[in-house]
């Protein structure tokens, strides 16, 4: 479960990744589409390179 702040769930990070790595689009729009930082969307970008579909998990 995602912290009560949380702009992204689960499938909402899902969705970026579909949105950056399938269909080729900047991270820059995808997260202005998706209401976050570009920093959060490099963070989850860079989890699930290390560690698939897993990483997109929270953690405690």
């Amino acid at each position: 479960m995602a912290h009560r702040n949380a702009r992204l769930t689960v499938h909402g990070r899902r969705l970026l990744i579909q949105r950056v790595v399938g269909d080729g689009r900047p991270v820059a729009h995808v997260v202005a589409e998706l209401g976050c930082s570009r920093a959060t969307g490099y963070k989850w970008l860079a989890r699930w390179r290390a560690e698939g579909h897993a990483g997109l998990h929270d953690r405690s």
